[in-house]
């Protein structure tokens, strides 16, 4: 079991334990994280390969198991209780990564045709009930999302529940893009990203198209971005190598070990993805000169007004371009969209859906 922790890593799939072994390899101050989750067996193998890496490594972190139980709120709360963590991680979903590069099933090559944000309503459920959560037991900490955060964050900013930030997308540009050019001091290359623009650099470089991320080196911007890259590819399934490991100094530097300049998609619930600065714990934009806060958010909400999910003022989900007329195909009724109120109710109208359809 578990006392107070620094870290709670919500979800013991993939994704959790590519932040949880990262942790434990390069921590550098003592810290201590809680693993949660449903499964036992696999809570306790990710403890002890945690703590065996950190001993490997000499790293100072420290790893234990907090059973959880993700049925409501109500329960997720007193798990979080239990911990009073200092930063929430959340990276367990009801959607498996799998459907970005799977169409074996119509409910695949819907998601394929429509887009991710087809996937919203699943990606949301389970971090709209940690935030609620947190809310409950009055928690102070910081909550990073994990799952889908270009978009399931304005759900959850709109339902009034606390978030912080997500982690990867925007980032595994940014890093991939360092990486490649060699890049180590932090804050000299910006990348404004939605999530939208990984998808070409899953392509062969002739298959390249679309609108690039915007990237800026020392406050210039370059307009060269598919030629000067064109020698970089992702996997198409799922990089969690680099994604789950983006999240690793994001964390740091909300548990207050270090001030941070580098990438998060969105922050406080806004759309995309933004270059950041973290200092004494506190996230804000880092945006290069020249680039206006509105105009960086209108950019980013321009992708999902093509094809995707727009979160209104009042909390209406409304359903957008492309996606709309791909998801009306299969229930009109669920094209209309919904209120961020109503998110139970529409999850289940969803799972009969991607049910009927092999999902």
């Amino acid at each position: 079991m578990v006392d107070k922790c620094d870290l709670l890593v919500a979800g013991t799939g993939t994704f959790g334990a590519r932040i949880i072994f990262d942790i434990a390899v390069t921590a550098d101050k003592p810290v201590k994280v809680a693993i949660g989750g449903r499964n036992r067996a696999r809570m306790e193998w990710l403890r002890l390969a945690a703590n065996s890496r950190a001993a490997i490594f000499g790293r100072p972190a420290s790893f234990s198991i907090l059973p959880m139980e993700w049925g409501s709120a109500e329960t997720i709360a007193e798990a979080i209780s239990a911990c009073d963590p200092g930063v929430v991680v959340q990276a367990a979903s009801v959607q498996s990564p799998s459907v970005i590069h799977s169409t074996d099933s119509a409910w695949g090559r819907l998601v394929k045709d429509g887009g991710l944000s087809v996937t919203a309503v699943f990606q949301s459920l389970l971090s709209e009930r940690t935030a609620r959560a947190i809310q409950l037991v009055g928690n102070r900490g910081a909550f990073v999302n994990c799952c889908y955060p270009d978009v399931v964050n304005g759900i959850l900013a709109a339902k009034k529940v606390p978030i912080t930030c997500g982690v990867g997308n925007v980032a595994i540009l940014s890093n991939m893009f360092e990486g490649d050019m060699g890049i180590r001091q932090s804050g000299s290359l910006k990348v404004l990203a939605h999530y939208q623009c990984l998808g070409p650099w899953r392509l062969p470089a002739a298959e390249r198209g679309g609108t690039p991320a915007r990237v800026w080196i020392d406050d210039e911007e370059i307009s060269d971005l598919y030629p000067r890259f064109a020698h970089l590819k992702l996997s198409p399934e799922p990089v969690i190598d680099i994604s789950g490991c983006t999240a690793v100094p994001i964390i740091y530097a909300l548990l207050g070990h270090h001030d941070l300049l580098g990438h998060a998609p969105a922050p406080a619930g806004l759309p995309g993805g933004y270059p950041v600065a973290i200092k004494d714990r506190v996230m804000s934009l880092d945006l290069p000169a020249g680039l206006t806060h509105d105009d960086a958010v209108a950019w980013n909400r321009a992708f999902e007004e093509h094809s995707g999910i727009v979160v209104e003022d009042g909390g209406q989900v409304i359903y957008c371009g492309t996606m709309r007329e791909v998801f009306a195909k299969h229930s009109t009724a669920l094209a209309d969209g919904f209120h961020v109120d109503d998110l139970e109710t529409v999850y289940s109208a969803m799972v009969d859906l991607r049910s009927k359809l092999g999902g």
